[in-house]
């Protein structure tokens, strides 16, 4: 076990007077334990309890190996996984359930162990993972460098006639060229009019002449995710698509100075916003500015206008503002994570914002 971090959590949880508490999240379990367990349908389950009290509830068939700190407690398919985990529950006590726990097991936990009072604890271990430790800094630095790597590589080949799936192809290469275990998501890359769509589906487009390219991308390293945004244009950029590249590329440089502790993350969503609007385009700016990232590349706390969270160092997020277009077939999008330190934050992403104009042939 990490012992910082589950002193984090343990500490945090006599704050908000949980007792013991079950994380099935096989996230937050490698997080604590640095074993991916991935149980499918079957139940995996960490107990913990404020009195030291910790056991890991496993199917025999994700075999482990002893883990420090921690009781492994193993079930096979003919038994009831939820009745031996009922048998560690402490009656008369508040028991704090991840909120994606399936029902089937709730359920029959709450059958079998009814003195208990089950609460929400999600909001706690999101809130520990949400300020990133001095390893965890680290690691998502070295995502973000390899990520600045496969940007560099990738954007020539937009203009070299690859359809949109095409390209994804040849990012995934790049990735594990870099040594990334695999994409952090599914890229979106859109081509022309599908660059005004923010959340573009790839389809068999090809880059034509004057297209914007909007290139949103991530891997996954050490099993830490990156995430960037870059807008490049094939063969000349027009005078309409610098205009609205610059009102994008200042948003991005006012939420980043806006991104430093003492503010809300909803300070850092107007510091974007309100540039875009006072330059007439806030209806075409559609998504929130940004999100948090970790070992999940959307992680608990977004930069929304609705999150009035006060900023503290370790928190890792982007700063993705953007204007969509879809009736002139302009899209763009500039995002760069940040990583929130003592007095301002650190960029992560090093590859440059400046315009570039890919070598592209005219039809």
């Amino acid at each position: 076990m990490n012992q910082e971090r589950l002193n984090r959590i343990l500490t945090a949880m006599k704050e908000n007077g949980v007792s013991q508490m079950i994380i099935s999240d096989p996230v937050t379990i490698f997080y604590l334990t640095g074993r991916w367990i991935i149980p499918g349908e079957r139940l995996l389950a960490l107990y913990l309890n404020v009195n030291g009290d910790r056991k890991l509830v496993v199917n025999r068939l994700f075999p482990q190996e002893p883990i420090s700190d921690l009781d492994l407690i193993w079930y096979e398919d003919t038994q009831d996984g939820v009745q031996i985990l009922s048998g560690f529950a402490e009656a008369g006590v508040t028991m704090g359930i991840d909120k994606n726990w399936p029902a089937r097991f709730l359920l029959r936990l709450q059958e079998l162990a009814p003195d208990c009072r089950y609460v929400n604890h999600s909001f706690i271990v999101d809130r520990v993972r949400m300020y990133k430790d001095e390893q965890e800094r680290e690691l998502m630095r070295n995502a973000s460098l390899l990520n600045d790597q496969v940007m560099e590589k990738l954007i020539p080949l937009t203009g070299q006639g690859f359809t949109e799936k095409e390209l994804r192809d040849k990012a995934r290469e790049l990735y594990l060229q870099t040594g990334c275990e695999d994409f952090s998501f599914e890229p979106i890359i859109g081509f022309g009019k599908n660059a005004a769509d923010p959340h573009h589906s790839l389809d068999q487009s090809r880059g034509s002449y004057g297209d914007c390219v909007v290139l949103d991308i991530g891997g996954r390293k050490s099993e830490y995710a990156s995430d960037m945004t870059r807008t490049v244009f094939l063969g000349e950029v027009s005078e309409r698509q610098k205009e609205i590249y610059k009102i994008v590329l200042e948003a991005n440089l006012r939420g980043i100075a806006a991104a430093r502790p003492g503010n809300r993350m909803c300070d850092v969503d107007a510091a974007a916003r309100n540039y875009i609007e006072e330059k007439g385009y806030g209806p075409y700016f559609t998504h929130r500015t940004g999100h948090s990232i970790g070992l999940e590349v959307h992680e608990s706390g977004d930069v929304s206008a609705v999150n009035e969270d006060v900023i503290r160092p370790g928190q890792c997020f982007s700063v993705e503002p953007g204007i969509y277009l879809p009736e002139e077939g302009i899209g763009i999008r500039i995002e760069d994570l940040v990583l929130i330190t003592e007095d301002g934050c650190e960029v992560l992403n090093k590859f440059t914002k400046d315009i570039i104009v890919v070598p592209c042939k005219k039809d």
